[in-house]
């Protein structure tokens, strides 16, 4: 899996060990025996007995299979119909029915692929947010919204007191609750003593991070419970980090446009987590890749946003340093006023920033110094990146889209507006090596205005090995055929699969093949817009000389030398 941190491993609906492949697949997971490739055999299909549990995302290690997805907890309720209105004796019929989702994880024996067996279930209460796996130690985040039937007393004391003991009588505990089979099979509510809040912050959520040790079976998960709410998370082998959005007190019944970023900071040890320090930053976080920890200092990048401003007071975006205790040590802010950030990526001492409006600004920031951080240098070009990924230590790769600027004049050819459509899928290399004129090196373009890839939103999607000389990934192609004008139409469905490159500094991008799971009959069938298909490419990895790409029907494996198909593998519908 393409991670963020090294050592710091992130779930996946694939995943490897180097002989066999781990698939998330249509609500069941696909154990497949993989390489040699010209052996390739299923050996296992899990399906759960919970038919209200979908999995999402799996880790693998030697010992285990860890599966992670959305499940959900009934709430009990009154057996009655609930008379709501003794006057009319109205009735609500049948009697209303209540769960919470929960994020429930699932751990398996591997060791004998063939007889695969349940360990151990752990469930949260919540949405799930996101988890990280270091060594044999899982973390896990859930967000759980507040029961609001506990929160209205007043207007549970106006009432009708039958509808309001009958909503206490069928509901329970409304703090959060976990179930953990090592411990209990029961949902254990968590008590409000356990509970924690951050002064000055009251966003109506519960904020659950758990951690558990695998190589520690009847060691019970440790549950931490805030009043709050988490978007995204980072984690080094060290630390986790929380973040979420949060505005300032409310003037005259008017929100603050100027939103901040709350962050908080948990310590990672074998499965323990202890909270460390809280901080806050202006403006929001895009994703994980908004945040870096490095040299005891954790970087972020936001963009603020002011909503009734116009031109280039629109937005702002910025850098932010702070130390250990999460105290900001150095910033640099108001970087392009107008635009947005659509994709970050920290490297050491060197962080990388694209913005984006009408024209793609790659910056270049210095974050040697924590107290003084800068600007270096910034390239303008056309299109944007979503995603940036290292090369080398001089070289970074950028995947995004080409872009046109379209501008809007009136009857006299006075310019009223600007902007910019989207066109194809753009890989670019860009050097770095001078670190106040960076160049775009090389640059690739995949079909018109339409074509898409999940890379462009994942970075999992992504396969990329220096040492092979190898970059793939999925995509959706769409050509187009004419234009209305000057701008180019629409496309039309031409290919979905894997595009497999050469990437190196002195050639560039090479496309080395196309791989599809699709026939020619298919082709045919799709029309314009192909529509979803279990043959849709999602995956693209490697075991040795072999290359596999992976749809939920099917798992192909090809020659990495020359992309010659050695076998296939045919994956059985539910």
């Amino acid at each position: 899996t393409n991670i963020q941190v090294q050592g710091v491993d992130e779930a996946d609906l694939v995943k490897t060990d180097g002989q066999y492949i781990y698939q998330v697949n249509g609500g069941r997971v696909v154990i497949a025996r993989a390489y040699p490739p010209e052996q390739m055999e299923i050996c296992s299909t899990i399906s759960f007995k919970d038919q209200e549990f979908t999995p999402r995302e799996i880790y693998v290690d030697e010992k285990h299979l860890t599966v992670i997805g959305a499940s959900r907890k009934e709430i009990p309720s009154t057996k009655d119909p609930v008379i709501y209105s003794e006057d009319q004796n109205m009735m609500i019929y049948p009697p209303p029915f209540y769960f919470h989702p929960t994020v429930k994880t699932v751990i398996f024996d591997i060791s004998d692929r063939k007889n695969i067996k349940q360990l151990r279930e752990v469930e949260l209460e919540g949405y799930y947010v996101s988890s990280r796996k270091i060594g044999a130690s899982l973390y896990l985040a859930a967000n759980r919204n507040i029961n609001y039937y506990y929160i209205m007393e007043d207007k549970a004391a106006n009432m009708d007191e039958a509808v309001a003991g009958k909503i206490m009588e069928g509901a329970e505990n409304p703090t959060p609750s976990y179930r953990d089979t090592a411990v209990n099979e029961k949902f254990i509510s968590v008590d409000y003593a356990r509970i924690r809040y951050f002064p000055g912050f009251t966003r109506p959520n519960y904020l659950i991070v758990a951690g558990l040790n695998l190589a520690q079976p009847d060691e019970p998960v440790r549950v931490h419970t805030f009043l709050g709410a988490g978007d995204n998370i980072y984690a080094s082998q060290q630390n986790l980090y929380a973040t979420v959005t949060g505005y300032g007190s409310p003037v005259a019944r008017i929100p603050s446009y100027s939103p901040d970023t709350y962050i908080y900071k948990f310590a990672l040890d074998g499965g323990r987590i202890s909270y460390t320090a809280r901080g806050k930053v202006l403006g929001t976080v895009l994703n994980q890749f908004s945040m870096d920890e490095y040299a005891e200092h954790f970087r972020i990048a936001t963009t603020s946003v002011n909503p009734w401003g116009g031109g280039g007071d629109t937005s702002r975006n910025n850098v932010y340093i702070l130390d250990k205790d999460l105290s900001v040590t150095g910033k640099i802010e108001d970087i392009a006023p107008g635009e947005r950030i659509y994709a970050v990526r920290f490297m050491g001492k060197k962080g990388y920033m694209v913005t984006f409006r009408t024209m793609d600004p790659l910056f270049v920031l210095d974050l040697g110094n924590p107290e003084t951080p800068r600007v270096l240098g910034a390239l303008k070009i056309p299109g944007y990146s979503d995603y940036l990924h290292p090369y080398d230590e001089n070289h970074i790769i950028g995947f995004g889209k080409d872009t046109m600027e379209i501008v809007h004049k009136d009857s006299k050819g006075n310019i009223i507006s600007t902007g910019a459509i989207d066109l194809g899928i753009k890989l670019a290399l860009f050097d770095v090596s001078d670190v106040h004129n960076p160049v775009e090196k090389f640059k690739e373009t995949i079909g018109g205005r339409g074509t898409s890839s999940e890379l462009l939103q994942n970075h999992k999607a992504l396969l990329f090995s220096k040492e092979k000389n190898l970059l793939a990934f999925p995509v959706t192609v769409m050509e187009s055929k004419g234009s209305a004008g000057a701008v180019p139409d629409y496309g039309v469905f031409t290919f979905q699969g894997a595009y497999v490159y050469n990437l190196g500094l002195a050639q560039g991008f090479q496309l080395k093949g196309k791989i599809t799971h699709l026939t020619g009959e298919d082709y045919l069938k799709a029309g314009r817009h192909w529509y979803d298909s279990n043959k849709n490419v999602q995956r693209v990895i490697y075991i040795g000389d072999a290359l596999y790409t992976l749809s939920q029907g099917m798992i192909k494996a090809h020659g990495l030398p020359d992309l010659k198909e050695v076998n296939a593998l045919s994956i059985p519908g539910k």
